[in-house]
């Protein structure tokens, strides 16, 4: 008996070819979403990709993405996504919907159900789920077959909602309510099970962006913990690390909006700007290095210095009029006719002269050291030798402290000491600022701690140049900076842009106790001057300027 084989036709032929086409075709689409997913960092970019993707391989008209909030004490659906190609609008605003049954979103986050809808509007006898029929009313939309699916991580977690609407039985129809029954039709099992495995895929990239997200959080919670750290031990600088990462932000954008010139070269990326804002933000994170008394110090002698000073000068007054008084009663010793005041008025005596003299000379020695005192507090301050009072007086103020140097006074032990000790004395005699050339030293050292610090952190790839570019910013590009001494190319463009932050604020700041703060026209009169030293970017400074880039804090140039 001879067996008959089935005959295939043309037509079945191009049908099987166009069906392999097909597969083929959307496991090329499958692989390149699965590539997408992957590649995205975006949270809200990534959910239009997720949508818009499955929303075109199954010729979906519109659909929605909901992420599940578990923030607050009972979890809501986030609307986060919604897209529609018959009604498309850009007034989409995200919002929250309680996690109930009688949403289609809501049934299907509880239950971890799928829902397959042919018709919304014939919904089963007995669900518990009903559509929401606004929507349609206010745009004159109908919707038909909907297509709900949960979003499970790894975990078997339900961490969101895909949500499907109108399967187009060509994908360049637009629906209307008059159409809409005719050119949609079901979403078939396998669509079901396509979209499905892609919703799963989909909530592992959101959750590994979620992570990622997490991760920057928390590295920024890092970044301004440190920071009130700085301002905990320097209150006077407070807010400054983030005035300078506001201005060498802008700054970089400006600069990267260049397209002619010296500065037409420089661009930063997102990642690259984020890496600068960082390391302006930390540039000054070695203070913690720094010994607290020089840190905060405001005057040229510490407090506890100027106290014990004033301490030597209430002894050697007390010791003097002590001396004073025991020089008196030894000449009433000697002169015993003289401890009566009657004969002293009517028998007035070369010995009674004395007397009058000890109390002048007391007098005028007393005179003397508050003179020296006063003269103390006024040197005191960081910046007196550049007044103009003392400027007109340099000689006359020479020759005091040149006395005040020399002065000293009996101890309670006899002994005598000298009123300022030459250390102090070196102190009071700083010609600018507050610091004593050690004391600067170990400021200045705060950028090697800097560095040492931020180099243990293991940065990623996008942040690894941050330490570098943070610890370099007292350089100049004349190689007269510290502590390195590099020069102009040896400094990165963005610690040199940094640098110009960092001076302009320090120029501006009204938080100083050692020094007034300058107007705006004065600080950018030093940062020219600075420029034309060749000790800062000089095209940076005229770009800081032109673009008024310090108006970022507020500041404008008839500012004071």
């Amino acid at each position: 008996m001879i067996l008959s084989q089935p005959q295939h036709t043309n037509t079945d032929n191009q049908d099987n070819l166009q069906e392999l086409d097909h597969k083929v075709d959307l496991i090329e689409k499958l692989l390149a979403i699965g590539t997408a997913l992957s590649g995205s960092n975006n949270l809200g970019d990534l959910l239009c990709l997720i949508l818009s993707k499955s929303r075109e391989i199954t010729f979906s008209d519109a659909g929605s993405v909901y992420l599940i909030d578990n923030n607050d004490a009972i979890p809501k659906l986030l609307f986060k996504v919604a897209q529609n190609d018959s009604q498309p609008s850009n007034d989409f605003q995200e919002f929250a919907i309680p996690i109930t049954p009688q949403s289609l979103a809501g049934y299907v986050a509880l239950t971890g159900e799928s829902l397959n809808l042919p018709d919304a509007y014939q919904l089963p006898d007995g669900v518990s789920y009903q559509i929401d029929r606004r929507f349609d009313l206010d745009f004159n939309y109908r919707t038909c077959s909907v297509l709900v699916l949960p979003m499970q991580n790894q975990d078997g977690e339900i961490i969101g909602v895909l949500q499907l609407l109108n399967r187009k039985v060509r994908p360049d129809i637009l629906i209307t309510p008059e159409n809409a029954v005719e050119v949609t039709q079901p979403y078939s099992q396998w669509e079901e099970r396509i979209v499905r495995s892609l919703a799963s895929q989909a909530a592992i990239s959101i959750e590994r962006n979620q992570l990622q997200q997490s991760i920057e959080n928390l590295f920024d919670g890092f970044v301004k913990a440190s920071v009130q750290i700085i301002e905990a031990r320097d209150p006077s600088t407070a807010g400054h690390s983030e005035r300078v990462a506001d201005i060498t932000v802008r700054l970089s954008e400006e600069a990267s909006a260049v397209t002619t010139g010296s500065l037409r070269s420089i661009y930063f990326s997102d990642r690259q700007l984020q890496e600068i804002r960082y390391a302006a933000i930390l540039h000054d994170f070695g203070k913690v290095g720094v010994p607290e008394n020089i840190l905060i110090k405001e005057k040229k002698l510490y407090p506890e210095q100027l106290e014990i000073i004033r301490h030597r000068f209430a002894l050697a007054q007390r010791t003097l009029e002590m001396e004073c008084a025991q020089n008196k009663f030894k000449h009433l010793l000697e002169h015993p006719q003289h401890q009566h005041q009657d004969f002293a008025r009517t028998n007035g005596c070369n010995q009674c002269h004395q007397l009058q003299e000890f109390d002048t000379k007391l007098a005028q020695i007393i005179n003397t050291l508050n003179r020296y005192w006063q003269i103390i507090l006024e040197i005191n301050e960081p910046e007196v030798f550049q007044t103009k009072k003392f400027q007109a007086l340099s000689e006359e103020v020479l020759v005091e402290l040149t006395e005040l140097s020399q002065y000293s006074y009996p101890d309670i032990d006899g002994e005598l000491k000298p009123l300022i000790k030459p250390s102090e004395m070196s102190q009071l005699m700083i010609p600018r600022g507050n610091l004593t050339p050690s004391e600067r030293l170990a400021i200045e050292a705060h950028v090697t701690h800097t560095y040492e610090f931020l180099k243990r952190i293991p940065w990623t790839k996008h942040l690894k140049n941050l330490p570098l570019i943070a610890a370099g910013h007292h350089e100049k590009l004349d190689g007269t900076g510290y502590p390195q001494g590099l020069k102009q190319q040896d400094i990165p463009i963005q610690t040199q842009i940094l640098t110009i932050a960092d001076i302009y604020d320090a120029l501006t700041a009204s938080d100083r106790p050692y020094k007034r703060r300058l107007s705006v026209e004065t600080a950018l009169n030093i940062l020219r001057q600075e420029a034309s030293k060749n000790k800062i970017n000089s095209d940076l400074v005229e770009l800081f300027e032109q673009r008024q880039v310090f108006s970022i804090l507020g500041q404008t140039l008839t500012s004071e």
